[in-house]
């Protein structure tokens, strides 16, 4: 594959946010690759009102195709997207998510000179005010600090920016559609990717800047749900053979909440570090709520 011949596909799973994805079709429509290396499939994950006018909107400035689904969630939709694909990459972002101009090339760098692997790029909160927003990024900023600590072999990204060589992606079965929701089907197919002995580069001028208002009940929603995602994830590798329920050490959990303090002035680190804390209590919480869940009844009571 030459350069000059390198194409991508960019495949965005959308659910009822018709503004966000007009914002992160406009940001796709600024990248300054050049516009017959890349194509967008545009994934309605069954919206009250499928956004056609919006995609129809870009349709002069973008090779933009609409996929429509009944729901099935975020891991079909995605799959959906890569099954229709015509490009030799695959790049998976979210209708929150309004891609750096460089986002492609950069992607397209990193493939050129890593043709063989898994891509995660750069996320940066656009809500920087935001105290609930900003855990929320730092989070991930920790996650991608304590998995990706040697280039060449990065463990986890999250599909708001994540590449990957579409024949590869499609071999190992795509996303997991069993996740119901948008938590963990990502640390899921990057767990299978590397067990299928395939490397992951971090590249950290791939940016892509994620737009996601929180509030005090959305970010422990949101926690809730990646506690619950974590008891799928656990299922999945319990179904492959694997250990499933993986504790991290106890600095582990210390680092993570410590990691504001030295990143923000004391006033807003102490709060930020109080929510840190907040966000791992809900997620246990939510590990334990889907596991009550799906609790297999016995055969005594099956037959009560």
């Amino acid at each position: 594959m030459t350069e000059a011949r390198l194409h991508f596909t960019v495949v965005v799973p959308t659910f009822q946010r018709p503004a966000a994805l007009a914002s992160c079709l406009e940001s796709l429509a600024a990248q300054d690759l050049p516009r017959d290396r890349f194509e967008i499939v545009v994934v309605d994950d069954g919206s009250a009102e499928p956004p056609r006018g919006i995609v129809a909107r870009f349709a002069s400035a973008l090779d933009v195709r609409l996929i429509e689904q009944p729901n099935a969630g975020p891991a079909a939709a995605r799959n959906a997207g890569a099954a229709a694909a015509r490009g030799d990459y695959l790049a998976f972002t979210d209708d929150d998510c309004r891609p750096d101009p460089g986002w492609l090339r950069a992607l397209h760098d990193a493939a050129m000179q890593h043709p063989r692997c898994a891509i995660g790029g750069r996320v940066e909160n656009v809500f920087a005010d935001g105290l609930y927003s900003t855990a929320s990024q730092l989070l991930i900023e920790f996650l991608y600090e304590y998995y990706n600590v040697d280039e060449g072999t990065g463990r986890f990204f999250i599909t708001s920016n994540l590449a990957f060589p579409t024949t590869a992606f499609r071999a190992l079965g795509g996303f997991d559609t069993s996740f119901p929701l948008a938590a963990a089907e990502d640390r899921d197919v990057c767990d299978r990717w590397r067990e299928a002995g395939l490397p992951m580069v971090y590249a950290d001028d791939a940016i892509v800047h994620h737009a996601h208002a929180l509030r005090l009940g959305s970010f422990c929603r949101q926690h809730f749900n990646y506690g619950r995602g974590a008891y799928h994830l656990h299922r999945a590798r319990a179904r492959r053979g694997e250990t499933p329920l993986r504790v991290e050490p106890l600095h582990f959990y210390t680092r993570l909440v410590s990691y504001p303090l030295g990143r923000s002035a004391v006033p807003r680190a102490l709060p930020l570090a109080a929510l840190m804390a907040l966000s791992q209590g809900v997620y246990v919480s939510g590990y334990f709520r889907e596991r009550l869940r799906n609790r297999v009844p016995s055969s005594s009571s099956a037959r009560a």
